[in-house]
């Protein structure tokens, strides 16, 4: 369980810092001074998930072949940790102590989440990843997608240790992960399925990130839940909550596609707009600019760029986003009140928020 001790100074910097400086680049003090209680509140556990995630990359770049130097590549870089920091909020909504157990669904979600990053980059091409050259760039395509499924498979035995050691059903929690990237890879293949021949369809676009993006957010806050006896109304509450964030994250994710700064993105800028993905700013563009369709078949990403703007496209995805944000923090209201309910508030705030 979580003690009042502080975070170690790199502990802090991998997992609370990026959240943290996003806020205070935009003038949010106070969602800064919340990540701080947040920190508080899950110090200890914040530093254990970040010791034994680096404990795995230095096993992997010492030990391992190129696949697990590949995995080491992506892991060793800092992340904002999102995705495990909702199963440890997760876990104290649920009313659960946050063990071992609890520490390896927090693991395997950030692994599921480094896979598909790997995978990702492969199939988008992608040149730079979380700061750095993508681990495909300095290893190859074969072993950055062995990286991924590399990742995979531990996540999954992470999680099966997870239930043996709650005495839960472990059928049931592992059927919640792999029906999870299952959702994930039908999304992504949906999404090369569209690729090159763009149709600006809203519906579509929201399978997509569903699938890609929500599903993974929504594991994240369920899975401890069937760890222990939550109500099966709080832990649709949580799922709700959890689907909400991860619309909004992606929706955010489009806009700094855009017009982000690639430090603090830690990726290629414009990238989606070059691949033809569908893209939330993308759609509402083309339905307000009747001559948005023939410039992107001819792919001058400059005037794209220009027309997406000069559109109010860019404005509109940030509303959408906001709307998530509120439809998720309506949902967690439904959630006893409690310091772990406010700190899920503030990750909420701050997906929404970051690089504004």
């Amino acid at each position: 369980m979580s003690d009042n001790s502080s975070l170690s100074p790199i502990s802090y910097r991998r997992v609370v810092e990026p959240l943290a400086a996003a806020s205070s680049r935009v003038g949010l003090c106070e969602l800064v001074e919340r990540l701080d209680d947040v920190q508080r509140l899950l110090c200890s556990d914040l530093s254990t998930l970040e010791a034994e995630l680096q404990r795995l990359s230095h096993l992997s770049q010492n030990g391992g072949d190129c696949a697990r130097h590949a995995a080491a590549h992506l892991l060793s870089r800092p992340g904002k940790r999102i995705r495990p920091l909702c199963v440890l909020l997760g876990a104290q909504l649920s009313g659960l102590a946050i063990d071992e157990g609890v520490h390896d669904v927090a693991i395997a979600c950030e692994l599921v989440h480094a896979a598909t990053l790997l995978h990702d980059d492969v199939i988008d091409e992608g040149t730079e990843r979380r700061g750095a050259s993508a681990a495909r760039v300095v290893y190859g395509n074969s072993a950055s997608i062995l990286a991924g499924d590399y990742l995979l498979v531990e996540a999954l035995a992470r999680v099966t240790r997870a239930a043996e050691a709650h005495g839960a059903d472990r059928g049931r929690l592992l059927h919640s992960l792999l029906d999870t990237i299952v959702q994930m890879v039908a999304a992504e293949a949906l999404q090369l399925e569209q690729r090159g021949r763009f149709a600006p369809s809203r519906r579509t676009y929201l399978e997509i990130i569903d699938g890609k993006t929500a599903s993974l957010f929504r594991w994240a806050l369920v899975s401890a839940a069937l760890l222990g006896d939550m109500p099966e109304r709080s832990r649709d509450a949580l799922g709700r909550v959890g689907t909400a964030l991860g619309r909004a994250f992606q929706l955010v994710d489009d806009v700094l596609d855009l017009e982000g700064d690639p430090q603090a993105v830690g990726k290629d800028l414009l990238a989606d707009v070059e691949q033809g993905k569908l893209t939330w700013p993308l759609i509402v563009a083309v339905e307000r600019d009747d001559k948005l369709a023939h410039v992107l078949a001819d792919g001058d990403l400059a005037e794209i760029v220009a027309r997406v703007r000069a559109s109010g496209a860019v404005e509109e995805t940030r509303r959408y986003a906001d709307a998530h944000r509120h439809e998720a923090l309506r949902a967690l209201a439904l959630l006893p009140e409690s310091s772990a309910r406010r700190a899920l508030a503030v990750v909420v705030n701050t997906a929404v928020d970051r690089y504004a």
